[in-house]
């Protein structure tokens, strides 16, 4: 059975930046996407679109297209952004994994991060809030669609991969060269995790 999700309050975590010059404190916050959003979530996303193979969409969506995408994951399931400095960094959403209603204990789980702001942990915060969100709403399995290459190139690394291992989820599938795109074939893999059998993350 599948449950209303529930309006949780702002999350608001402090993370340390090192850098070579200073050591500062950014406020991070994670909190519910407005329809309003649309424009600097799209922004976030249209480089992996154009100039990665991390999406294997071709075309960047029109800010229509991406506030009804994000007013119709709303009505079912959480998609959150992460805030720093004022300025959305980051954004993590589920999704339908199968349409029939046997699936409904699973989702499917997106993220993407600005990409001056890899390496922050923001990736981390923003599944750490959206697995609450999800669990609360009866959710058992999560499972990522990811791009993947046994040849990583300069449009597509493993570091998807890496992160979701990081966060607890298992290789459970491959798709072999079932994508092109920059005219270079491409895999997919599946990766999962399941709450009733492994709660925990490093």
């Amino acid at each position: 059975m599948r449950f209303a999700h529930n309006v949780l309050p702002i999350v608001c975590v402090y993370i340390v930046i090192k850098t070579n010059i200073t050591q500062r404190l950014m406020n991070i916050q994670i909190r519910e996407a407005k329809s309003e959003d649309a424009g600097q979530l799209l922004a976030i996303y249209a480089p992996y679109v154009l100039e990665t193979a991390i999406t294997y969409e071709y075309d960047i969506p029109t800010l229509e297209d991406f506030t009804n995408r994000i007013e119709s994951t709303l009505r079912k399931y959480p998609y959150l952004v992460a805030i720093a400095d004022g300025q959305i960094v980051g954004y993590a959403y589920a999704g339908t994994f199968k349409g029939r209603r046997a699936y409904d204990c699973s989702v499917e789980t997106s993220i993407y991060i600005e990409r001056n702001h890899h390496g922050m942990g923001i990736g981390r915060m923003l599944y750490d809030e959206l697995e609450l969100r999800l669990k609360a709403q009866g959710i058992t399995n999560l499972y990522a669609c990811i791009a993947y290459t046994e040849h990583e190139d300069e449009y597509l690394n493993l570091d998807s991969v890496h992160f979701h291992e990081k966060m607890g989820y298992t290789l459970c599938g491959t798709f072999h060269r079932c994508a092109v795109k920059f005219d270079r074939p491409y895999d997919m893999v599946w990766m999962e995790k399941m709450f009733d059998i492994d709660n925990s993350h490093n």
